[in-house]
């Protein structure tokens, strides 16, 4: 009777287990292109993203009084889960930014923050979706 119970005890943690994560699946499917330009925030915020399946490089470029700072700029690394993209700035000026948008067609909604000087929510609109290198025909 013993090990009937422990043999239930064990399916039923096993079976609890798998529900308390969200699928792999979704975590890894990839439903949007982040590639091109972005801006946001009356053009002070800007994105240069190039997108290859989940992973993202590129470029950010910030300027103006809205972030406390003149001139910000380097390159950034990020990927795509679903529709939300991620990135952190990887080099550049001492201030480092990051980001979690959610995207959607030419738009992405999130929030941007700045180790030292701000957070908040941004707005970017894609202006250019070409991908660099390749030539317009």
């Amino acid at each position: 009777m013993k090990s009937m119970l422990a043999i239930l005890v064990a399916a039923a943690l096993v079976l609890a287990s798998g529900c308390a994560r969200p699928d792999w699946i979704q975590q890894t499917l990839v439903t949007v292109d982040v590639t091109g330009t972005w801006l946001g925030r009356g053009d002070s915020l800007e994105l240069k993203l190039e997108q290859q399946g989940s992973k993202v490089t590129g470029s950010i470029l910030v300027i103006g009084a809205q972030y406390f700072v003149p001139r910000i700029s380097g390159p950034i690394d990020g990927s795509v889960a679903g529709d939300v993209f991620r990135f952190k700035q990887t080099g550049g000026s001492d201030v480092r930014f990051e980001g979690e948008m959610t995207v959607s067609g030419d738009e992405m909604t999130g929030n941007v923050r700045s180790v030292h000087f701000t957070r908040g929510q941004a707005t970017l609109r894609r202006v250019d979706s070409s991908r660099p290198g390749l030539q317009q025909q």
